[in-house]
């Protein structure tokens, strides 16, 4: 099989490449579900969360209260990397289980915001990066309900265009229409099936 990785900061337009490249025929493994997945309801991940960041954490539902959690970690690295410490192995083992499902004749592609964050950028086949100015990029975050500092403080958490480009097998500029990201993206799977 062959296995790239796919990654941009938040409001880069990942999500749209990712679709774009499922039409094409590419199987998604998309970390952000994985990671919704180790802690849902009932799981050790939920579990072992609540055990280091409280109980409280657990709505009367069993579900984890994400914003809580989330204002929690942000402003902390101690918690984060607690945080990170729980759901990264978690996480990697259930990426491993997906691959693995995947036939030896499809091109996999894992769709995975921090890359560069998890120091996972050689672990590819190729990497593809997907970029936006900051300014479109907090007009997209603005747009999803987040208030504008809000989004200009998650994109200043994520790894920078250069970290990004300095792993990067193609970059793929999403500051204009769908059309030009989709002539983009098309005009990378063509390279990726030639290599």
């Amino acid at each position: 099989m062959t296995l790239y990785a796919l990654t941009g900061g938040i409001g880069s337009g990942k999500s749209t490449v990712a679709r774009r490249l499922a039409e094409l025929g590419a199987v998604i493994v998309d970390a952000d579900a994985l990671a919704r997945e180790v802690l849902a309801v009932g799981s050790p991940g939920l579990a072992a969360v609540a055990d280091r960041f409280g109980a409280d954490l657990i709505d009367a539902d069993g579900a984890l209260n994400r914003a809580e959690l989330a204002s929690r970690v942000f402003g902390d690295p101690t918690a984060l990397a607690d945080l990170n410490a729980i759901t990264h192995p978690l996480i990697a083992a259930r990426s491993a289980e997906e691959f693995a499902r995947i036939p030896a004749e499809k091109v996999a592609i894992y769709d995975v915001a921090l890359l560069v964050e998890g120091g996972l950028g050689g672990r590819f086949d190729g990497v593809i990066v997907v970029e936006a100015t900051p300014e479109v990029r907090e007009q997209r975050l603005v747009g999803r309900g987040l208030d504008a500092a809000d989004a200009r403080a998650r994109m200043a958490r994520q790894a920078t265009d250069e970290q990004r480009r300095a792993v990067a097998t193609w970059v793929i500029d999403n500051s204009g229409s769908l059309e030009q990201l989709q002539d983009a993206v098309d005009a990378v799977w063509s390279e990726m099936g030639a290599r």
